[in-house]
Protein backbone atom coordinates (compact mmCIF):
# COMPACT_ATOMS: atom_id res chain seq x y z
CA UNK A 1 0.00 0.00 0.00
CA UNK A 2 1.30 3.45 -0.88
CA UNK A 3 1.43 5.22 2.54
CA UNK A 4 3.42 8.49 1.08
CA UNK A 5 0.47 11.45 0.68
CA UNK A 6 0.55 14.81 -0.57
CA UNK A 7 -2.94 16.97 1.48
CA UNK A 8 -3.46 20.10 -0.07
CA UNK A 9 -3.66 22.55 2.98
CA UNK A 10 -4.98 26.19 2.34
CA UNK A 11 -2.31 27.86 4.13
CA UNK A 12 0.73 26.24 3.14
CA UNK A 13 0.08 24.17 0.13
CA UNK A 14 0.81 20.79 -0.69
CA UNK A 15 1.65 18.95 3.01
CA UNK A 16 3.73 15.38 2.46
CA UNK A 17 2.92 12.66 4.73
CA UNK A 18 6.41 11.28 4.11
CA UNK A 19 7.05 7.89 5.96
CA UNK A 20 5.05 5.00 6.84
CA UNK A 21 4.85 5.49 11.29
CA UNK A 22 3.19 9.19 10.06
CA UNK A 23 0.54 7.31 7.61
CA UNK A 24 -0.21 5.01 10.11
CA UNK A 25 -0.38 7.57 12.69
CA UNK A 26 -2.29 9.99 10.70
CA UNK A 27 -5.10 6.94 9.69
CA UNK A 28 -5.14 6.30 13.39
CA UNK A 29 -8.87 6.83 14.81
CA UNK A 30 -7.36 8.84 17.86
CA UNK A 31 -5.95 11.25 15.22
CA UNK A 32 -8.85 11.37 13.00
CA UNK A 33 -11.17 12.17 16.29
CA UNK A 34 -9.48 15.61 15.80
CA UNK A 35 -11.44 16.30 12.53
CA UNK A 36 -14.12 16.44 14.87
CA UNK A 37 -13.10 19.02 16.96
CA UNK A 38 -12.62 22.71 16.03
CA UNK A 39 -9.45 24.20 16.76
CA UNK A 40 -10.83 27.83 18.14
CA UNK A 41 -14.16 26.29 19.87
CA UNK A 42 -16.97 28.73 19.86
CA UNK A 43 -14.73 31.51 18.30
CA UNK A 44 -17.28 31.28 15.21
CA UNK A 45 -20.09 33.32 16.99
CA UNK A 46 -17.00 36.04 16.11
CA UNK A 47 -15.41 35.23 13.17
CA UNK A 48 -17.85 32.78 11.12
CA UNK A 49 -14.59 31.49 9.36
CA UNK A 50 -13.23 30.05 12.16
CA UNK A 51 -14.04 26.25 11.42
CA UNK A 52 -10.89 25.18 11.21
CA UNK A 53 -10.19 21.70 13.02
CA UNK A 54 -7.38 21.03 15.21
CA UNK A 55 -6.79 17.68 12.44
CA UNK A 56 -5.76 20.94 10.14
CA UNK A 57 -3.24 22.82 12.89
CA UNK A 58 -1.67 19.22 14.04
CA UNK A 59 -0.78 18.55 10.20
CA UNK A 60 0.51 22.03 9.92
CA UNK A 61 2.87 21.77 12.74
CA UNK A 62 4.31 18.62 11.18
CA UNK A 63 4.86 20.52 8.15
CA UNK A 64 6.45 22.78 9.34
CA UNK A 65 8.46 20.75 11.90
CA UNK A 66 10.09 19.05 8.40
CA UNK A 67 10.89 22.71 7.09
CA UNK A 68 12.34 23.46 10.47
CA UNK A 69 14.64 20.28 10.66
CA UNK A 70 15.53 20.99 7.11
CA UNK A 71 16.83 24.20 7.58
CA UNK A 72 19.04 22.94 10.79
CA UNK A 73 20.39 20.13 8.52
CA UNK A 74 21.48 22.50 5.74
CA UNK A 75 23.30 24.50 8.44
CA UNK A 76 25.27 21.49 9.21
CA UNK A 77 23.45 20.09 12.55
CA UNK A 78 23.36 16.07 12.28
CA UNK A 79 19.44 14.84 12.24
CA UNK A 80 19.38 11.60 11.55
CA UNK A 81 16.00 10.01 9.68
CA UNK A 82 14.94 8.36 12.66
CA UNK A 83 14.85 11.66 14.80
CA UNK A 84 13.03 13.75 11.63
CA UNK A 85 10.46 10.98 11.68
CA UNK A 86 10.24 11.03 15.69
CA UNK A 87 10.16 15.09 15.94
CA UNK A 88 7.31 15.25 13.17
CA UNK A 89 5.36 12.40 14.89
CA UNK A 90 5.45 14.24 18.07
CA UNK A 91 4.45 17.51 17.20
CA UNK A 92 1.44 15.98 14.57
CA UNK A 93 0.15 13.93 18.20
CA UNK A 94 0.44 17.05 20.64
CA UNK A 95 -3.29 18.22 20.72
CA UNK A 96 -4.67 14.40 21.09
CA UNK A 97 -5.69 15.35 24.36
CA UNK A 98 -7.71 17.72 23.73
CA UNK A 99 -11.69 17.31 24.35
CA UNK A 100 -14.31 19.20 22.97
CA UNK A 101 -13.76 22.49 23.59
CA UNK A 102 -10.68 21.96 25.33
CA UNK A 103 -10.56 24.24 28.37
CA UNK A 104 -14.39 24.62 28.78
CA UNK A 105 -14.39 20.89 29.03
CA UNK A 106 -11.42 20.74 30.98
CA UNK A 107 -12.51 23.14 33.60
CA UNK A 108 -16.17 21.33 34.54
CA UNK A 109 -16.20 17.41 33.49
CA UNK A 110 -12.25 16.86 34.22
CA UNK A 111 -10.85 19.43 36.37
CA UNK A 112 -6.90 18.90 37.58
CA UNK A 113 -7.12 16.93 34.51
CA UNK A 114 -4.47 18.92 31.54
CA UNK A 115 -4.95 17.87 27.99
CA UNK A 116 -1.01 17.33 27.61
CA UNK A 117 -1.10 14.91 30.07
CA UNK A 118 -4.05 12.92 28.45
CA UNK A 119 -2.12 13.64 25.41
CA UNK A 120 1.30 11.60 27.02
CA UNK A 121 -1.51 9.03 28.16
CA UNK A 122 -2.40 8.10 24.28
CA UNK A 123 0.16 8.59 23.01
CA UNK A 124 1.61 5.82 25.18
CA UNK A 125 -0.93 3.84 24.17
CA UNK A 126 -0.58 4.31 20.53
CA UNK A 127 3.11 3.26 21.48
CA UNK A 128 2.40 -0.02 22.92
CA UNK A 129 -0.07 -0.48 19.56
CA UNK A 130 2.57 0.27 17.39
CA UNK A 131 5.24 -2.22 19.43
CA UNK A 132 7.88 0.65 20.27
CA UNK A 133 7.84 2.53 17.41
CA UNK A 134 7.05 6.22 19.16
CA UNK A 135 10.03 5.29 21.93
CA UNK A 136 11.75 8.31 20.55
CA UNK A 137 8.93 10.87 19.90
CA UNK A 138 7.45 10.56 23.44
CA UNK A 139 11.17 10.98 24.77
CA UNK A 140 11.04 14.30 22.74
CA UNK A 141 7.50 15.03 23.65
CA UNK A 142 8.33 14.73 27.59
CA UNK A 143 11.49 16.37 27.06
CA UNK A 144 13.88 13.58 28.16
CA UNK A 145 15.95 12.92 25.04
CA UNK A 146 19.06 13.82 25.21
CA UNK A 147 19.07 16.72 22.67
CA UNK A 148 17.13 19.19 24.22
CA UNK A 149 16.28 21.30 21.11
CA UNK A 150 14.12 18.80 20.05
CA UNK A 151 11.44 19.57 22.90
CA UNK A 152 11.85 23.26 22.32
CA UNK A 153 10.48 22.51 18.93
CA UNK A 154 7.78 21.18 20.06
CA UNK A 155 6.77 23.04 23.27
CA UNK A 156 8.20 26.58 23.72
CA UNK A 157 7.56 30.03 22.82
CA UNK A 158 9.07 29.29 19.42
CA UNK A 159 7.68 26.09 18.38
CA UNK A 160 5.79 25.12 15.96
CA UNK A 161 3.09 24.69 17.52
CA UNK A 162 2.65 27.95 17.87
CA UNK A 163 3.52 29.37 14.39
CA UNK A 164 1.15 27.08 13.05
CA UNK A 165 -1.91 28.11 14.96
CA UNK A 166 -1.34 32.01 14.91
CA UNK A 167 -0.69 31.64 11.09
CA UNK A 168 -3.74 28.84 10.58
CA UNK A 169 -5.94 30.90 13.51
CA UNK A 170 -4.89 34.47 11.30
CA UNK A 171 -6.08 32.80 8.24
CA UNK A 172 -9.40 31.22 8.63
CA UNK A 173 -10.65 34.54 11.24
CA UNK A 174 -9.29 36.99 8.78
CA UNK A 175 -7.44 38.87 11.28
CA UNK A 176 -4.66 39.38 8.88
CA UNK A 177 -2.54 41.15 12.69
CA UNK A 178 -1.87 37.48 13.48
CA UNK A 179 0.12 36.68 10.29
CA UNK A 180 3.83 35.79 11.35
CA UNK A 181 5.85 34.78 7.92
CA UNK A 182 6.58 31.42 9.12
CA UNK A 183 8.86 30.91 6.32
CA UNK A 184 11.13 33.29 6.81
CA UNK A 185 10.76 32.85 10.95
CA UNK A 186 12.01 29.12 10.16
CA UNK A 187 15.08 29.80 8.11
CA UNK A 188 16.38 32.01 11.16
CA UNK A 189 16.57 29.31 13.28
CA UNK A 190 19.74 27.70 14.20
CA UNK A 191 21.25 25.78 17.46
CA UNK A 192 23.80 26.64 19.74
CA UNK A 193 24.93 24.83 22.84
CA UNK A 194 22.23 22.42 22.30
CA UNK A 195 18.99 25.31 22.01
CA UNK A 196 17.00 26.28 19.99
CA UNK A 197 18.02 29.87 18.95
CA UNK A 198 17.66 32.31 16.54
CA UNK A 199 20.08 33.96 14.24
CA UNK A 200 20.63 37.82 14.81
CA UNK A 201 19.17 38.83 11.29
CA UNK A 202 15.69 37.18 12.41
CA UNK A 203 15.22 39.40 14.82
CA UNK A 204 12.42 41.66 13.18
CA UNK A 205 10.81 38.23 12.24
CA UNK A 206 10.62 37.35 16.39
CA UNK A 207 9.58 41.08 17.04
CA UNK A 208 6.43 40.82 14.77
CA UNK A 209 5.79 36.88 15.91
CA UNK A 210 5.33 38.23 19.53
CA UNK A 211 3.25 41.17 18.43
CA UNK A 212 1.32 39.23 16.71
CA UNK A 213 0.39 36.73 19.07
CA UNK A 214 -0.28 39.61 21.34
CA UNK A 215 -2.99 41.22 18.93
CA UNK A 216 -4.36 37.72 18.33
CA UNK A 217 -4.71 37.05 22.37
CA UNK A 218 -6.67 40.47 22.33
CA UNK A 219 -8.34 40.13 18.86
CA UNK A 220 -9.26 36.64 19.05
CA UNK A 221 -8.67 34.24 21.33
CA UNK A 222 -9.76 36.90 24.91
CA UNK A 223 -12.33 38.19 22.40
CA UNK A 224 -14.95 39.84 24.55
CA UNK A 225 -17.94 37.96 22.78
CA UNK A 226 -16.09 34.65 23.04
CA UNK A 227 -15.53 34.73 26.65
CA UNK A 228 -19.22 35.61 27.25
CA UNK A 229 -20.06 32.43 24.74
CA UNK A 230 -17.44 30.23 26.75
CA UNK A 231 -19.29 31.05 30.33
CA UNK A 232 -22.07 30.01 28.89
CA UNK A 233 -21.46 26.72 27.51
CA UNK A 234 -19.31 26.59 31.07
CA UNK A 235 -22.97 27.23 32.94
CA UNK A 236 -24.50 24.87 30.96
CA UNK A 237 -22.20 21.73 31.62
CA UNK A 238 -22.24 22.78 35.28
CA UNK A 239 -26.47 23.06 35.35
CA UNK A 240 -26.08 19.56 33.17
CA UNK A 241 -23.69 17.77 35.65
CA UNK A 242 -25.27 18.48 38.52
CA UNK A 243 -28.52 18.03 37.12
CA UNK A 244 -27.21 14.70 36.80
CA UNK A 245 -25.95 13.55 39.72
CA UNK A 246 -28.88 14.94 41.73
CA UNK A 247 -30.95 11.78 39.66
CA UNK A 248 -32.09 14.21 37.01
CA UNK A 249 -32.21 11.72 33.41
CA UNK A 250 -30.68 14.02 30.64
CA UNK A 251 -30.50 13.08 27.04
CA UNK A 252 -26.37 12.89 26.19
CA UNK A 253 -24.41 10.09 23.82
CA UNK A 254 -22.95 7.41 25.86
CA UNK A 255 -19.47 8.80 26.44
CA UNK A 256 -20.44 11.99 27.06
CA UNK A 257 -23.10 10.07 29.67
CA UNK A 258 -20.10 8.56 31.13
CA UNK A 259 -18.27 11.82 31.54
CA UNK A 260 -20.97 13.67 33.09
CA UNK A 261 -21.62 10.94 35.80
CA UNK A 262 -18.11 10.68 36.93
CA UNK A 263 -15.18 12.75 37.28
CA UNK A 264 -11.69 11.08 36.69
CA UNK A 265 -8.36 11.68 37.65
CA UNK A 266 -5.72 11.32 35.83
CA UNK A 267 -4.92 8.13 37.60
CA UNK A 268 -8.49 6.64 36.60
CA UNK A 269 -6.84 7.31 32.39
CA UNK A 270 -3.95 4.62 33.45
CA UNK A 271 -5.63 2.05 35.39
CA UNK A 272 -9.06 1.75 33.03
CA UNK A 273 -8.20 1.02 29.28
CA UNK A 274 -11.46 1.80 28.48
CA UNK A 275 -11.63 5.08 29.68
CA UNK A 276 -9.16 6.03 27.02
CA UNK A 277 -11.47 4.60 24.07
CA UNK A 278 -14.52 6.73 26.05
CA UNK A 279 -12.39 9.82 25.82
CA UNK A 280 -12.09 9.27 21.82
CA UNK A 281 -15.52 9.04 21.32
CA UNK A 282 -16.05 12.53 22.75
CA UNK A 283 -16.19 15.69 19.82
CA UNK A 284 -17.82 18.57 19.53
CA UNK A 285 -20.92 17.24 17.85
CA UNK A 286 -21.47 15.16 21.51
CA UNK A 287 -21.70 18.58 23.18
CA UNK A 288 -23.83 20.56 20.69
CA UNK A 289 -26.32 17.46 20.18
CA UNK A 290 -26.87 17.81 23.75
CA UNK A 291 -27.17 21.23 24.28
CA UNK A 292 -29.74 21.00 21.40
CA UNK A 293 -31.53 18.37 22.98
CA UNK A 294 -31.31 20.36 26.85
CA UNK A 295 -32.99 23.12 25.02
CA UNK A 296 -36.04 21.77 25.29
CA UNK A 297 -35.51 20.16 28.90
CA UNK A 298 -37.77 20.82 31.90
CA UNK A 299 -34.95 22.28 33.84
CA UNK A 300 -35.60 26.21 33.33
CA UNK A 301 -32.04 27.02 34.00
CA UNK A 302 -30.45 24.24 31.18
CA UNK A 303 -32.84 25.14 29.09
CA UNK A 304 -32.42 28.96 28.99
CA UNK A 305 -28.88 28.89 28.62
CA UNK A 306 -28.89 26.18 25.65
CA UNK A 307 -31.91 28.09 23.87
CA UNK A 308 -29.72 31.23 24.34
CA UNK A 309 -26.57 29.63 23.20
CA UNK A 310 -28.00 28.50 20.10
CA UNK A 311 -29.20 31.60 19.29
CA UNK A 312 -26.64 33.78 20.09
CA UNK A 313 -28.20 35.92 22.74
CA UNK A 314 -25.29 36.45 24.44
CA UNK A 315 -24.10 37.50 27.98
CA UNK A 316 -23.16 41.02 28.40
CA UNK A 317 -19.26 42.03 29.81
CA UNK A 318 -17.78 44.78 31.49
CA UNK A 319 -14.03 44.44 32.03
CA UNK A 320 -12.44 45.81 34.95
CA UNK A 321 -8.76 46.60 36.21
CA UNK A 322 -9.39 45.09 39.71
CA UNK A 323 -11.53 42.30 40.67
CA UNK A 324 -15.09 43.40 40.80
CA UNK A 325 -16.42 43.87 44.69
CA UNK A 326 -19.69 43.53 45.75
CA UNK A 327 -20.17 46.65 45.07
CA UNK A 328 -20.25 46.09 41.61
CA UNK A 329 -21.73 42.77 41.76
CA UNK A 330 -24.80 43.73 44.16
CA UNK A 331 -26.06 46.31 41.00
CA UNK A 332 -26.01 42.72 38.74
CA UNK A 333 -27.36 40.77 40.93
CA UNK A 334 -30.49 43.20 41.57
CA UNK A 335 -31.08 43.47 38.00
CA UNK A 336 -31.41 39.88 37.22
CA UNK A 337 -33.83 39.25 40.61
CA UNK A 338 -35.46 41.91 39.06
CA UNK A 339 -36.13 40.43 35.73
CA UNK A 340 -37.34 37.15 37.84
CA UNK A 341 -34.64 35.03 38.63
CA UNK A 342 -34.31 33.54 41.98
CA UNK A 343 -31.38 34.21 44.57
CA UNK A 344 -30.57 30.31 43.70
CA UNK A 345 -30.24 30.75 40.19
CA UNK A 346 -28.48 33.93 40.09
CA UNK A 347 -24.79 32.17 39.76
CA UNK A 348 -25.78 30.70 36.59
CA UNK A 349 -26.38 33.84 34.89
CA UNK A 350 -23.96 35.90 36.64
CA UNK A 351 -20.30 34.96 35.99
CA UNK A 352 -17.06 36.58 37.46
CA UNK A 353 -13.47 35.85 35.24
CA UNK A 354 -9.83 37.25 34.72
CA UNK A 355 -8.02 37.03 31.19
CA UNK A 356 -4.27 37.41 31.09
CA UNK A 357 -2.05 38.44 27.65
CA UNK A 358 1.64 37.34 28.42
CA UNK A 359 3.19 37.55 24.75
CA UNK A 360 6.69 36.66 26.42
CA UNK A 361 7.35 34.30 29.29
CA UNK A 362 11.36 35.76 29.49
CA UNK A 363 11.78 34.46 32.88
CA UNK A 364 9.44 31.07 32.36
CA UNK A 365 11.35 30.08 28.47
CA UNK A 366 13.56 32.75 26.83
CA UNK A 367 14.18 32.80 23.47
CA UNK A 368 17.80 33.19 22.35
CA UNK A 369 19.42 35.25 19.82
CA UNK A 370 22.59 34.22 18.19
CA UNK A 371 24.55 37.49 17.61
CA UNK A 372 27.05 37.63 15.03
CA UNK A 373 30.09 37.29 17.29
CA UNK A 374 28.41 33.94 18.88
CA UNK A 375 27.24 34.80 22.07
CA UNK A 376 23.37 34.19 22.77
CA UNK A 377 21.67 37.10 23.96
CA UNK A 378 18.09 37.54 25.39
CA UNK A 379 15.35 38.71 22.62
CA UNK A 380 14.24 41.06 25.30
CA UNK A 381 17.86 42.79 25.43
CA UNK A 382 18.46 42.07 22.16
CA UNK A 383 16.06 44.29 20.64
CA UNK A 384 16.35 47.97 20.54
CA UNK A 385 12.69 48.22 20.15
CA UNK A 386 11.28 48.93 23.76
CA UNK A 387 7.80 47.71 23.05
CA UNK A 388 9.79 43.71 23.46
CA UNK A 389 10.16 44.18 26.90
CA UNK A 390 6.97 45.62 27.53
CA UNK A 391 5.30 42.21 26.04
CA UNK A 392 7.33 40.75 28.83
CA UNK A 393 4.58 41.94 31.54
CA UNK A 394 1.94 40.18 32.31
CA UNK A 395 -1.59 42.12 31.39
CA UNK A 396 -4.66 40.86 33.70
CA UNK A 397 -8.16 42.26 33.30
CA UNK A 398 -10.88 41.21 35.34
CA UNK A 399 -14.67 40.74 33.87
CA UNK A 400 -18.61 40.25 34.80
CA UNK A 401 -20.79 38.20 32.13
CA UNK A 402 -24.30 38.62 32.83
CA UNK A 403 -27.47 37.98 31.04
CA UNK A 404 -29.02 41.23 29.80
CA UNK A 405 -32.77 39.28 28.45
CA UNK A 406 -33.38 36.56 30.49
CA UNK A 407 -36.45 34.72 30.64
CA UNK A 408 -36.61 31.50 32.08
CA UNK A 409 -38.49 28.68 30.45
CA UNK A 410 -40.35 26.01 32.16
Amino acid sequence: MNKRKIINDPVYGFISISSDLLYDLVDHPYFQRLRRIKQLGLADVVYPGALHTRFHHALGAMHLMGLALKVLQEKGHLICETEFEAAQAAILLHDLGHGPFSHVLESVVMPGVEHEAITLVMMKDLNRQLNGRLDMAIQMFEGTYPRRFFHQMISSQLDMDRMDYLNRDSFYTGVIEGSIGADRLIKMLDISNDQLVVEEKGLLSIENFLHARRLMYWQVYLHKTLLCAQAMLTQILHRARELTLSGHELFATPAFTLFLHTKFTLTDFDNQPDLLQSFNALDDNDVWASVKGWASHSDPVLASLCTMLLDRNLFKIVFYNNPPGEDILNPFRERLIASGLTEEHLTYFLVTGETINWAYAKEQDPIRVKMKNGNLVDIADASDIPTIEALTKIVRKYYVCWAKNVSLRG
